[in-house]
């Protein structure tokens, strides 16, 4: 086998120059670990959160709570993963950033994602007796949502996501 030392870098997607701190509509998708089922089920279409997508439903919820320049739209917890929309409006930066400061940067929407992955984990870490354990894959899917149009597209694309799982047996 021969040593390739670019097998573990990533290309980004992201785009050249633009502030992922700045206002802004964001499509997310947070997989969990091996893609394994853990918040619940899809029963006729509907998805029915256990204990633990309970959990993950607060956490996400937890976020606007939290840092006040995030607005949550539409969002959905499937068995194995997360599909959410995340407005950062121009602000302040939230509960670590001084309110005296005068153009403060708000948080990243990998540094918000951080933050969601972080308090969803130890939370379920708690229920399950399992401290330490990765819940969540590594980074995350991310789209900018550029405009109305696509921004109702992706929200129907939410709402029907349990109907699409229960026609494929799972996705």
């Amino acid at each position: 086998m021969t040593f390739n030392p670019d097998i573990h870098h990533r290309k980004s997607i992201r785009l050249k120059g633009f502030d992922y701190s700045g206002a802004a509509a964001y499509f997310i998708t947070i997989c969990t670990l091996n893609r394994e089922h853990l918040f619940g089920e899809i029963v006729d279409g509907v998805m029915c959160l256990n204990s633990m997508g309970d959990i993950v439903n607060d956490s996400w919820q937890w976020l606007a709570g939290q840092y006040t320049h995030v607005h949550l739209d539409q969002w959905i917890i499937m068995p194995d993963h997360l599909h959410g929309i995340i407005m950062i409006r121009d602000g302040m930066g939230g509960s670590r950033t001084a309110p005296t400061a005068t153009n403060a940067k708000t948080k990243s929407i990998g540094r918000l994602v951080g933050a969601f992955k972080t308090v969803s984990t130890k939370n379920i870490n708690r229920l399950r007796n399992t401290e330490g354990a990765r819940l969540w894959q590594r980074n995350y899917w991310e789209r900018i949502i550029r405009d109305d149009a696509e921004l109702a597209q992706i929200r129907q694309y939410i709402l029907d996501n349990p109907l699409r799982w229960s026609c494929r047996g799972g996705s």
